[in-house]
């Protein structure tokens, strides 16, 4: 499970670096980000996942997300991975919000996207080995969290895997891929016309379907121009009212979908992962 260090820097007396390595779950070369923050030799560090939104690599978080100090001060790695496979043999698409940049965390059944579209395979299994054998990780004490596309991913990866991940939370997250433009297009594209298959790739569907979490954070801005049509916040605040899932949904005035709303309100979800973390 060898991975190759592409670089690495020093930042709030920790490391933010990144690394690339050989997939085997999407068949090509995979990048990914990680800061581990300072501490003791041989200790071991909780860790957050930041799963990205349409268009975007490693790099968007890595670079403007503004989590490292928050992460030293709170000693909790930060991984953040690609949102597709790569890679010239990589079939593509030329819109924006379908192919390359814009895996939905999905494991794609039809062609021919399904032979490397496996990000669902990929961050749920293989990334976290990964993780687990070259990073100080406590496995056991997870959280994960994520942007838009991502923020879907987030959901719906924890609501699958229930009692893996002690913290969720998101930002501006598509909540209904069954009830949105982007969402019918990936799914159907990625996954194929029967919707009973895109249950499993939606967070109001998970929920209606009996997954839970033990809470949840979310950060909307009022501005989003995507939050009509696309996000659809409220769907979610119905499914969870209706699950007895405990959920602050947090309405920003007047922030927008970009990262200058998420850098705002990074530090408080890495605060918010710690307060959970400790407790396992």
């Amino acid at each position: 499970m060898g991975l190759t260090t592409l670089s690495e820097n020093r930042s709030h007396g920790g490391i933010q670096g990144v690394y690339d390595h050989a997939s085997d779950a999407v068949g090509t070369t995979m990048t990914f980000s990680v800061y581990v923050p300072p501490h003791e030799d041989g200790a071991k560090l909780p860790v957050l996942w930041y799963l990205s939104g349409l268009t975007c690599t490693h790099a968007n978080v890595t670079e403007k997300g503004a989590y490292r100090q928050a992460c030293a001060q709170h000693g909790i790695i930060f991984v953040a991975p690609d949102t597709s496979p790569r890679g010239d043999d990589v079939p593509d698409d030329e819109a924006y919000d379908f192919g390359k940049g814009a895996g939905f965390y999905v494991d794609a059944t039809q062609e021919p996207w399904a032979r490397n579209f496996r990000m669902r395979s990929y961050i749920e299994n293989e990334l976290p080995n990964l993780v687990a054998a070259n990073f100080p990780a406590d496995m056991a004490r997870q959280g994960i969290t994520g942007h838009s596309m991502g923020g879907h991913g987030a959901l719906t990866i924890a609501l699958r895997n229930e009692g893996r991940f002690k913290s969720v939370s998101a930002f501006a997250p598509i909540v209904s891929p069954l009830n949105c433009p982007w969402g019918e297009k990936a799914l159907g594209g990625y996954i194929g016309p029967d919707k009973s298959a895109w249950r499993e790739y939606d967070t109001v569907a998970l929920i209606e379907d009996g997954a839970r979490l033990p809470d949840l954070l979310v950060d909307q801005g009022t501005a989003d121009n995507f939050l009509k049509d696309q996000l659809k916040t409220g769907l979610l605040a119905l499914a969870a009212k209706k699950a007895d899932i405990p959920v602050t949904i947090r309405m920003q005035e007047g922030y927008d979908h970009s990262y200058y709303f998420i850098e705002t309100f990074m530090a408080d979800h890495v605060k918010w992962h710690a307060e959970r973390l400790r407790q396992t």
